[in-house]
């Protein structure tokens, strides 16, 4: 149980999960969806995602190269969940800080 959550609560799989729920996805899509990551930490997330069953990619024996990703019917039930997550953390985000700073200053953190 704990390696599926670590993997789908991963910093980055969240973002992939979400971009590539409503529909297939190319990676240079992703790419500029899911903000900060890198092409090396995105092709290794998606393999991981894929290995896991829940992205199917597709790839079209075209030139340049076509892959698209698509959330499984298992990555699907994850939807409205991490929504609801990152609904939650966006509308929390202030409060959280707030309280980072609170606890760093009276625990000596720099």
């Amino acid at each position: 149980m704990r390696e599926a959550l670590d993997r789908v609560g991963g910093k980055w799989s969240i973002g992939i999960l979400l971009a590539a729920s409503p529909g297939p996805v190319r990676f240079s899509e992703l790419e500029r969806r899911v903000e900060g990551i890198s092409r090396r930490m995105l092709t290794l997330t998606l393999r991981n995602l894929e290995r896991d069953g829940l992205l199917h990619r597709r790839a079209y024996p075209t030139v340049p190269p076509k892959v698209e990703y698509r959330a499984t019917p298992m990555a699907m039930e994850l939807y409205e969940p991490l929504v609801a997550l990152t609904a939650w953390a966006q509308r929390h985000r202030s409060a959280i800080s707030e309280a980072r700073a609170a606890y760093d200053r009276e625990h000596d953190r720099p």
